[in-house]
């Protein structure tokens, strides 16, 4: 990754979006020559001069402080996740040397005790991530759910090439736009953490060159969170579900997210999973269950 086109091309997003008004600035007649916020515009509701505002916007955020970067993530108006962001951009301009720096894993192995707590969560659907969006372990519902990813032999599966290069992931997700938008925007803030991941970066290339669609969402610089929400989805067997999913870390095995999916009692979604338990069941004892 290119760090300092990253911070410039972020930055000049962000302030291209806001309007002087949105800003609480006085709107002077006449045509503006850019869209957005100008420069100078931003520098004064950051509180540094324009000269060192123009040299952040030109990719260089080496020696920011946190409240030069607080102050611009204000006059941005960033949200948490841009903010987050920010900060990374900015953490990976300081110069490390190449001996210091940790790659990431290929894989980060799943312990033993993080499968058996997905197997412990018999009657939801329940799997392991990495940042790179590949499944590394599922329990029985989460494998059945997620049986159209898991239908290509690719091992690991991964949500983000399932997205975007599969076209019965149109149909799996009802939101399909949502998921992409979502997808695209988690890997350019893992991007913004992991600028060195290697296998990161060879997943975002043959996105961007297999997809016109993720390059053009690439582009646009989002970032988001994914903690909480809500997951429409149509499973080829039991049909529509609305599952509400909760994300969460592991703070003794960085690297691996747990993402769990639940329906509340007595809605169709509630008895479409209990109909989905039944045919992962059946499906598994028959050796038709895809593994993760």
């Amino acid at each position: 990754m290119d760090n300092r086109a990253e911070i410039r091309e972020f930055l000049a997003s962000r302030r291209a979006r806001i309007t002087p008004e949105q800003a609480g600035l006085p709107a002077y007649g006449g045509t503006r020559r850019v869209k957005g916020l100008r420069r100078e515009e931003v520098s004064l509701l950051a509180g540094v001069s324009i000269d060192y505002y123009v040299r952040m916007e030109r990719g260089n955020l080496a020696g920011a402080s946190d409240a030069v970067l607080e102050g611009l993530a204000r006059a941005l108006q960033l949200d948490d996740a841009e903010t987050a962001h920010l900060f990374d951009l900015a953490r990976a301009s300081e110069p490390v040397p190449a001996r210091k720096r940790k790659p990431a894993p290929a894989t980060v192995p799943v312990p033993a005790s993080v499968q058996l707590v997905l197997d412990a969560i018999g009657d939801s659907p329940a799997w392991i991530r990495n940042a790179r969006h590949d499944m590394l372990a599922a329990n029985r519902m989460a494998r059945a759910l997620y049986a159209p990813l898991l239908a290509d032999s690719r091992r690991p599966a991964n949500t983000a090439r399932f997205v975007y290069l599969d076209p019965a992931s149109q149909d799996f997700f009802s939101n399909w736009e949502r998921a992409a938008d979502d997808i695209a925007a988690m890997l350019r803030s893992e991007a913004g953490r992991n600028p060195h991941d290697k296998l990161l970066i060879e997943l975002i290339g043959e996105l961007s060159t297999r997809s016109e669609v993720f390059r053009t969402r690439w582009a646009a610089h989002n970032v988001r969170f994914h903690r909480t929400g809500l997951k429409k989805l149509h499973h080829p067997v039991v049909g529509d579900l609305d599952l509400t999913f909760e994300a969460m870390e592991f703070p003794a095995h960085p690297g691996l997210t747990l993402l769990v999916y639940a329906a509340p009692e007595g809605t169709p979604t509630a008895d479409s999973l209990k109909l989905l338990a039944s045919w992962a069941a059946t499906a598994e004892g028959a050796g038709e269950l895809a593994t993760q």
